[in-house]
C-alpha cells in the first residue's frame, strides 16, 4: 500500500519503520528527524500525503494537526484514508475528521498506548473513532504497528478513549507511588508490599506492570534511573486533555484534576522534566504529610 507518514519523532519514527518492514511503500516527512530506512523522504507534508491511499500523522498537539491537515487535505485522492494517530484534543480530531470528510475523504483518529518500547516492537493499542469504510481500510496498517485494535465509535471516540484511560493511568500511578512512600515510613517491606497488593484487591497496571519502586515487579523505567518509558511531562499532556474535555462535557473528574495538578507541580516546578512519569515515587519519599489537601 502507498503510505505518507508525516511525524517521525520516538513514536513516528519506529512505527513508520515496521511499515517499511512490512512491504509498504512509505513516503515520510518530518521538519527534523530523517525516515526510517526504506522509505522515501518528502520535503514537505503535502508531498509525503500526494498519491497516498492512507496519510498517516503522529504530532505534538492538535494545533499542529491542524495546520498539517490544511497542507495535506487538498492534496489528497478522493477515498483517501487520513489516519491521526497522535493524542489531540477531541475537538481538533472531528474539526480534522471533517475537512477530510468534506474534501471526499475518510478520516479517522487513532491514537496509541504502549509507549516507545511499543512502537518499536509494533505491540501498541490502537482506539479508533471514525467511519466503518475508514476503519477496514487502514486496520490492515495499524495491526503491522500493533497487537490490539479497537474501533470506539464515531470521529473522536478514539481520542476520548485514549484521554479516558491515561486519566486512570495518572491517578492510578499516582496514588501507587503515594502507597509505597507511605509503606515506607510504615516500617513495610516494598517487596512485601508488592507480594500483597500485586495479588490482592489494590492490583493495578501502574503496580504489576509498570512497578515505580526500582528492584520491586518487572524491569521498568525505575530500575533505570526513572529515564523514560513514558515521560511525565506527556503524562500532564494527556492529564490535561482529559480535563479540558471534561470541562467540554460539564464532566465532574476530581481525581482526574487532582492528579493533573500533582503532575504539573512535578513537571513545572519540580524535577520532573525528562523524567518518566513513575518517578513521582522519589518525589513522595522526601515529602511530609500536609493536613491542608482538599479534594
Amino acid at each position: 500500500m502507498k503510505i505518507g507518514f508525516i511525524g517521525l519523532g520516538n513514536m513516528g519514527g519506529p512505527m513508520a519503520a515496521n511499515l517499511v518492514k512490512a512491504g509498504h511503500d512509505v513516503t515520510a516527512f518530518d521538519l527534523v528527524a530523517e525516515p526510517p530506512v526504506g522509505a522515501t523522504k518528502a520535503d514537505t507534508s503535502a508531498e509525503a500525503a500526494t498519491g497516498a491511499k492512507v496519510v498517516i500523522t503522529m504530532l505534538p498537539d492538535g494545533a499542529i494537526l491542524r495546520a498539517v491537515a490544511t497542507e495535506i487535505v487538498p492534496v489528497l485522492d478522493q477515498g483517501t484514508v487520513f489516519a491521526d494517530c497522535s493524542t489531540v484534543d477531541v475537538d481538533s480530531a472531528k474539526a480534522v475528521a471533517k475537512m477530510a470528510e468534506d474534501a471526499g475523504c475518510l478520516a479517522v483518529d487513532a491514537p496509541v498506548s504502549g509507549g516507545i518500547s511499543g512502537a518499536t516492537n509494533g505491540t501498541l493499542t490502537f482506539m479508533v473513532g471514525g467511519s466503518d469504510a475508514g476503519f477496514d481500510t487502514v486496520s490492515p496498517l495499524l495491526d503491522v504497528m500493533g497487537q490490539k485494535t479497537v474501533h470506539c465509535g464515531a470521529s473522536g471516540a478514539g481520542q476520548s478513549a485514549k484521554i479516558c484511560n491515561n486519566m486512570i493511568l495518572g491517578a492510578t500511578m499516582a496514588v501507587t507511588c503515594e502507597a509505597f512512600a507511605l509503606a515506607d515510613k510504615l516500617g513495610l517491606n516494598r517487596q512485601k508490599m508488592f507480594d500483597v497488593v500485586s495479588t490482592s484487591s489494590g492490583y493495578s497496571w501502574s503496580m504489576n506492570a509498570y512497578c515505580p519502586a526500582p528492584g520491586v515487579g518487572p524491569q521498568s523505567p525505575s530500575d533505570n534511573d526513572y529515564q523514560p518509558g513514558f515521560a511525565s511531562e506527556l503524562m500532564l499532556k494527556d492529564l490535561r486533555l482529559a480535563q479540558a474535555a471534561a470541562m467540554s462535557a460539564d464532566a465532574d473528574t476530581p481525581m482526574g484534576a487532582l492528579a493533573a495538578q500533582i503532575y504539573e507541580t512535578f513537571v513545572e516546578t519540580e524535577n520532573g522534566l525528562g523524567a518518566d512519569f513513575s518517578a513521582l515515587l522519589p518525589r513522595f519519599e522526601k515529602r511530609g504529610h500536609d493536613p491542608k489537601v482538599k479534594v
